[in-house]
């Protein structure tokens, strides 16, 4: 059923690195809800594998002395949405992973191998990037952390050096403390679909919940990768909380987007789908944060 040259268990992050070491054209095997129905495809077969699901050091989410929301790269879908940290911080993020494939799926599917497929269609992805999420990478040569923006380097492959993997996703506490979000996905039917685009929102208000203070944009199958509407963003900020400013926001998006034609979908209807997405997030994250429209 699948064809494996060799499987070598890791159950640490170095022995992981090690292990990549002595196995260079080794992939990295987490969850297994991609890799191994690829390799039921031929898409992978015959290829060697470092699997780190038994890292239990790298599940579960916990904040950490600065504020900062650590979660580890092997945390399932399904922990991410049920965890406590996460339904009173970033509540955004656990109903946009809830949306992912199907309950078996969330349940084996993990935060670090959705997001190390660099495909611009994951659900988490879109909501990372508007959560300014950083990625920390460790390898040989230590620990680095990048912008999630920055991990994506084209369709399909992330900034991971060799020997290296992605062991936590943060969130730090000025990305979230006082902003509320909204996570949009259309599809074709209700589940088990990928996302023909995804948009994410996220709003701070001033205290008195009139004026946009910041606002950021982020969205998935709008381009090669996944992606900030910086344009948009910057047309936002400052604007009073009405109808009028989250359509002008919305149409904004133009500057920003970069869809193209697929069998999913045309280029034409995912724009139309990016301006309509946005600015349903942007009044479900303003009313969400206490603002009236």
């Amino acid at each position: 059923m699948y064809d494996i040259k060799a499987i070598y268990e890791a159950f640490s992050v170095e022995e992981a690195i090690r292990l990549l070491q002595e196995h260079p054209e080794a992939q990295i095997l987490a969850g297994g809800s991609d890799v191994l129905v690829q390799i039921r495809e031929g898409r992978r077969a015959g290829k060697e594998f470092v699997s780190i699901f038994r890292i239990d050091a790298l599940r579960g989410v916990t904040m950490e002395e600065d504020g900062t929301i650590r979660i580890g790269s092997l945390t399932s879908f399904a922990h991410i949405t049920a965890d406590p940290i996460i339904q009173n911080h970033i509540p955004v993020l656990g109903e946009a992973v809830d949306q992912v494939g199907s309950p078996q799926i969330r349940a084996i599917g993990t935060i670090g191998g959705n997001t190390c497929n660099g495909v611009t269609s994951a659900d988490s992805a879109s909501t990372l990037h508007a959560l300014d999420a950083v990625v920390e990478l460790t390898g040989p040569e230590g620990v680095r952390y990048l912008p999630i923006e920055k991990f994506y380097l084209s369709a399909g492959k992330v900034d991971l050096k060799p020997a290296e993997l992605q062991t936590a996703i943060l969130i730090p506490k000025e990305a979230y403390e006082n902003y509320n979000g909204f996570y949009i996905k259309y599809g074709m039917r209700n589940a088990m679909e990928i996302a023909t685009t995804g948009c994410s929102v996220n709003v701070r208000l001033n205290d008195d919940k009139t004026v946009i203070e910041d606002i950021r944009i982020g969205y998935g199958v709008a381009g090669p990768v996944p992606l900030r509407a910086r344009h948009a963003e910057a047309v936002g900020r400052g604007l009073t909380v009405s109808p009028e400013s989250i359509r002008a926001i919305s149409e904004a998006v133009s500057e920003d987007v970069r869809p193209r034609d697929s069998w999913r979908a045309s280029k034409a209807f995912r724009e139309h789908l990016c301006h309509v997405m946005c600015e349903r997030a942007a009044e479900a994250a303003i009313r969400r944060a206490g603002g009236e429209l």
